[in-house]
């Protein structure tokens, strides 16, 4: 398997590393699908109850290999048609993973964060910052737009406004201004981030595994769908979960004042 994209799994938490430092982990052919293997890795294995993504080096991802883009008319010479299958193929497989999975998913955004670095931050559910991480939604910089879906998720995590205001000038957003925004929900020092996401995955991770899954899959699929169609889906999910043994272990150590031991069934 190719080392492009590490994994790592150590107490139901799986590490996932962006490991092109030399790129500033720019989201090339070779890592694309290795990032894709390695998340849907986390998804099928049911001793992962969280997933924490991040970038080896002083970034996250410069987001497009901009050589690669520009090879596609220059060198390639793709026509409309192949660019466009190129996006549908390639870098939009990204988001389609990412919004399958049940797993959630804390980003630790341990740099630059910029073009589609910014906008895969935006498709984690949780995302905490260094005090030296840097967003910017720069598509225009180049006279592109956000080909990977980040029109669709930047302004779910901080409105409409705020995402065009990013869009439109390309302002870089340092991490600061990022949690103010609603982007991070906290910023520590850089030696500190790992910890901060280890612990925050760690406090996810104590409850039920099948809760887990099932609370991500109730919060983003009710984003989609009417009032009565997301408590139809909650009231199924509720009777499910009351029928698992670590919903009975969970009262029983609650009534015991113990700590609970659950087995994900």
């Amino acid at each position: 398997m190719t080392d492009a994209v590490l994994f790592e799994l150590n107490d139901r938490i799986a590490t996932i590393t962006l490991n092109r430092p030399d790129t500033r982990n720019a989201l090339s052919d070779e890592v694309v699908p290795a990032l894709i293997t390695q998340l849907e890795r986390a998804e099928a294995n049911p001793e992962v109850s969280c997933i924490i993504l991040t970038g080896a080096g002083k970034s996250f991802s410069s987001g497009g290999n901009l050589k690669e883009i520009r090879a596609m008319t220059q060198e390639k010479k793709l026509s409309v048609h192949g660019i466009r299958n190129w996006y549908l193929e390639c870098i939009q497989q990204i988001p389609r993973t990412m919004a399958e999975l049940t797993v959630p998913v804390i980003c630790a955004v341990n740099g630059h964060a910029i073009g589609a670095g910014c906008d895969l931050t935006m498709m984690c559910d949780i995302r905490i910052a260094s005090t030296n991480a840097i967003f910017a939604e720069s598509f225009m910089r180049v006279g592109l737009i956000p080909g990977d879906g980040g029109a669709w998720f930047l302004p779910r995590v901080i409105g409409l406004s705020r995402a065009c205001e990013m869009s439109y000038t390309c302002d870089m957003i340092d991490a600061h201004k990022a949690e103010r925004w609603g982007m991070v929900s906290e910023v520590v020092e850089p030696d500190a981030l790992m910890f901060a996401a280890k612990a925050m995955a760690d406090r996810i991770v104590a409850h039920p595994p099948i809760g887990i899954r099932y609370a991500k899959k109730l919060l983003m699929e009710s984003q989609q769908m009417p009032l009565s169609a997301a408590l139809e889906m909650a009231a199924g999910m509720q009777a499910t979960l009351q029928n698992t043994e670590d919903h009975l272990e969970a009262i029983d150590a609650a009534l015991e004042k113990r700590p609970p031991v659950f087995k994900g069934v």
